[in-house]
């Protein structure tokens, strides 16, 4: 998973148990069709402390930096961690420990491998409701005054992810156990994973416009026949780390 799409029509779109002004917030929220590493996304947070029980939707960047790196960025790819690892990781053992979030998201683009050339798939739940991904966050910032909110989506084996893709990708909640996650209860992968629920999905192959990182419009979203498009058109002008996917 290296893309996904917030694009909530209004309160109807997101799960009928979300807290009013979570949904609120949601359902006002810009549009956005194509986030990518480094793009901004909005996220249901927990508070940075053990004291703060609040809950907040924020705007943060996609791909979590640790607080104690020097740089604003890391060498290494954080935009999704797994679960297993999540916990004993030097990059995200603090944030799973003390500052949890959720992703809500319309749908994600995953490629179908099995095809050649690959090709994107657009991923979502069959009644259109929004997806709640579990995810962690981090801030960041240095002394010349710098900062940023940086946040990675944890994805584990998923059997509902429907074929031909590969069953793996984001660890989804239902409303009550994302509250949960948030809440700090949920403290072990095996608890989130038992936690964990997917709604039936569906995936309808679209066309290769998400390669342009500067595109962001609902024709993403528009299903194509991969067959039908031009040799030449088909052949995916894409980064190594989008196709080295692991979710």
């Amino acid at each position: 998973m290296r893309r996904f799409v917030q694009a909530f029509v209004d309160a109807h779109s997101l799960p009928a148990a979300l807290p009013i002004e979570v949904s609120t917030a949601l359902a006002t929220a810009d549009a956005r069709f194509n986030i990518g590493k480094d793009g901004r996304a909005w996220v249901w947070a927990a508070g940075a402390s053990d004291a703060d029980a609040t809950t907040v939707v924020a705007e943060m960047q996609w791909g979590l930096v640790p607080r104690w790196s020097k740089q604003p960025s890391t060498p290494y790819t954080t935009v999704t961690a797994r679960l297993d690892r999540a916990p004993r990781s030097r990059l995200f053992a603090d944030a799973w420990m003390k500052r949890r979030c959720v992703v809500p998201m319309t749908g994600y683009f995953k490629w179908d491998r099995q095809r050649r050339p690959p090709w994107p798939m657009f991923v979502q739940r069959r009644d259109g409701l929004a997806l709640l991904a579990a995810a962690l966050w981090e801030h960041w910032h240095d002394d010349d005054g710098q900062q940023r909110d940086t946040f990675s989506i944890l994805t584990d084996g998923n059997p509902g992810i429907p074929s031909p893709l590969s069953a793996d990708g984001p660890v989804f909640l239902e409303p009550a156990a994302a509250a949960a996650w948030l809440g700090g209860s949920l403290v072990t992968p095996v608890q989130l994973r038992r936690r964990a629920h997917t709604a039936p999905l569906e995936a309808c192959y679209v066309g290769l416009g998400i390669r342009d990182r500067l595109r962001d419009d609902y024709t993403l979203l528009e299903p194509v026949d991969p067959d039908a498009v031009r040799a030449g058109d088909a052949l995916p002008d894409w980064d190594d780390e989008a196709l080295d996917e692991d979710a």
